[in-house]
């Protein structure tokens, strides 16, 4: 068999069991390989039958003495039962409804039984056990995520079966030379290993070489993708002075903004199109930069676009981009979808003949009929919240204009690099002086009518707040329902002599974008959420953040919580709700409390909890891993991009040898990567 061929032609699957695999993501014998375990079921060292802890799951290695006669208690229901002993004591094993388990088992044979042991100090059984004779090579049992219809043993056989019929068939991607150098365990070695591992050292080491093997894909899939994108921009621009934006500022640029900044202007003026991400915290100052490469795009004579997610955003950024260019003459325009049908038509018409210098705008920007005239630099804000073919198609309206991101969403610099390796990355980690310290406090749920009290009387000094229940995906209906109730409960109680609001996921966006705008209007006092609080919408007014089962955040998310409150010039407050007092809870909160640095919150985020999904979005478009982990394998990264800078630098990936690396790297973004 080869690596390409069909799943269902493998003996023992067929048409019917491959429908079943497909829900597994298995289409290929390759897909199959790489159908790697979750965990392991150690039946290396088993223990004695009077050593077995009651009600939790034993190992135990013994003998079956006898087998009684089969008890039908009910119909469909028959009762088998064995008498298993390790030479000093017995055990009763009980079977349910399989014949063919019951009969598989020889008196006199010895076997290792993995199952839960009941009963008491002198009378013991397990019920319906994993089972292997003594005599296995196998006694370190892969686990799998398995679907309906589909079991472990079934699994376990098939791989087995592919892992032998694949007529030599080798999966290395590297050469021997890079093997020896490297120290990596053989990917045909490792492959078998990681199914079947002889001992956990060799399961170790065989999960290493397919982490390494992952990452360094993903590597040099994001060296190629930025490759392909240094084609030769229709908008290399001259230098200009953009020294009468500096001095039309109202305050001044922190170093990290002046330097992005200079990266950014630097990269305009190349031959390639400018792709840089500025990353910084809530509250750094991106605006700033982004208006700078506007101001700059105006004065090589062409058009810039911003694209926000939302139409409060959009709003938010069209005033700023306003206070800071239009003192300079750089007209600004705002295209969102609820203008009038003439007005809309009126404000194409105008950016089609270049009447508009920056545009700022939603998705109507996308919009086949949102012409422009010369459309020289794209910027999207939080670009995880827009698809792939979203962003292309706003890029496409240029020749190849120069292209920056922006997001307020801090992560580790080395997740950063993985989540944005096309991109060439300007760190905002330095916040505008003169804020004030966002004062934070965790409480337990008893004391939640004193943070009330507490909120009402920021909110008799004029202040408004948010309070935030979390979102459980598992039942988001159920959840919506109590966050509904949770508003009606405090709005009749203890609110009961102000406004409060409601916003949440499952409502129109249109109607999201009116509690929001009233809330900043301040026609709203108390704001009931889920997370759906949009990341840089500015209330200055706000003081207070309550979040209600701060348990269930991450440390990152909370940060970002936490920065809605604190944007104006009153003093602010985060209460962090929790009955969770263990000492991994205290250590979370502790953390957020020492620092406001989201930097240093998101890597202790990525050391406590590992990588998750810091943006509750997987379209920003990275591969999801299958087996590495950024946070225990830092140390496999950092070899994983040391190889591929090697390999890029060289141009290696031509070579004979790395074919299938350089195979496997061509088909990781078309999703079709099986092994």
């Amino acid at each position: 068999m080869a690596l390409n061929d069909n799943i269902q032609y493998l003996k023992g699957v067929g048409p019917k069991r491959a429908e079943l695999l497909k829900k597994l993501d298995i289409e290929t014998v390759g897909d199959l390989i790489y159908h790697l375990p979750r965990n392991y079921l150690d039946l290396t060292s088993p223990v004695a039958i009077a050593d077995a802890v009651l009600d939790e799951t034993n190992v135990i290695f013994g003998r079956v003495v006898s087998k009684l006669a089969p008890a039908r208690i009910r119909k469909g229901m028959t009762i088998y039962r064995l008498v298993f002993t390790d030479g000093v004591d017995d055990m009763s094993v009980v079977i349910y409804n399989s014949e063919f388990m019951f009969k598989a088992f020889e008196v006199g044979c010895d076997y290792i039984l993995c199952g839960k042991v009941t009963g008491n100090m002198t009378s013991r059984e397990m019920s319906s056990p994993i089972v292997i004779k003594a005599s296995a090579n196998d006694k370190i049992l892969p686990i799998y995520p398995l679907t309906e219809g589909i079991n472990q043993n079934y699994l376990r056989t098939c791989i087995k079966k592919a892992l032998e019929q694949l007529n030599n068939e080798s999966f290395e991607t590297l050469g021997e030379d890079d093997l020896r150098r490297i120290c990596l365990m053989p990917l045909d070695e490792a492959l078998k290993e990681i199914h079947f591992p002889k001992n956990k050292e060799l399961a170790v080491k065989a999960r290493r070489r397919l982490a390494f093997d992952e990452l360094l894909t993903l590597q040099l899939a994001m060296h190629e993708m930025r490759s392909n994108r240094r084609t030769q921009t229709g908008y290399k621009m001259q230098a200009h002075s953009i020294d009468a934006y500096y001095r039309a500022l109202p305050f001044k640029l922190t170093g990290a903004q002046s330097r992005a900044i200079f990266e950014c202007l630097s990269d305009m003026c190349q031959n390639a199109p400018m792709n840089r991400l500025v990353l910084g915290d809530v509250g750094s100052g991106k605006t700033a930069v982004a208006a700078a490469c506007c101001y700059f795009a105006y004065l090589n004579g062409t058009q810039s676009v911003l694209m926000a997610p939302t139409e409060i955003l959009a709003q938010q950024h069209y005033d700023t981009l306003c206070k800071f260019l239009l003192p300079l003459g750089v007209k600004v325009a705002l295209l969102t979808g609820s203008l009038t049908a003439k007005n809309k038509r009126v404000l194409k018409e105008g950016i089609a003949l270049g009447e508009y210098n920056v545009i700022v705008g939603t998705h109507a920007l996308l919009q086949q009929s949102t012409e422009f005239n010369d459309l020289g630099l794209v910027i999207t804000d939080e670009q995880h919240r827009f698809g792939v073919e979203q962003r292309a198609a706003l890029e496409k309206k240029g020749k190849n204009p120069h292209r920056l991101v922006m997001s307020a969403t801090p992560i580790p610099r080395t997740l950063a690099l993985m989540i944005y390796g096309e991109l060439d990355i300007s760190l905002l980690d330095e916040l505008p002086g003169g804020r004030k310290k966002i004062e934070t406090y965790a409480v337990t749920g008893k004391l939640r009518k004193r943070a009330f009290a507490f909120i009402k009387d920021r909110l008799n000094e004029g202040r408004q707040a948010y309070i935030v229940c979390p979102a459980i995906e598992e039942n988001e209906t159920v959840n919506i329902k109590s966050v509904k109730e949770y508003a009606d409960k405090i709005s009749a109680e203890d609110f009961k002599d102000f406004s409060v609001g409601l916003l949440h996921g499952q409502m129109p966006a249109s109607k999201k974008d009116e509690v929001m705008r009233r809330f900043k209007n301040g026609e709203i006092d108390v704001l009931v959420s889920t997370t759906v609080i949009e990341v840089g919408v500015d209330v200055p007014n706000a003081a207070v953040m309550l979040v209600e089962d701060a348990d269930r955040f991450g440390l990152s998310q909370l940060h970002q919580l936490r920065g809605r409150v604190g944007r104006g010039e009153y003093q602010s407050y985060c209460i962090l709700v929790t009955d969770n007092v263990s000492d991994a809870s205290k250590q979370r909160l502790r953390v957020l409390s020492s620092t406001s640095d989201g930097f240093k919150i998101s890597e202790a985020d990525l050391e406590l909890r590992g990588p998750g999904d810091f943006f509750g979005s997987a379209q920003h478009g990275l591969p999801k891993l299958k087996i590495a982990d950024i946070a225990a394998d830092s140390d496999v990264l950092k070899l994983a991009q040391s190889v591929a800078g090697e390999i890029n630098s060289r141009g290696l990936l031509d070579l004979p040898q790395y074919s299938k690396l350089k195979e496997r790297v061509h088909r990781l973004f078309s999703g079709e990567i099986t092994g």
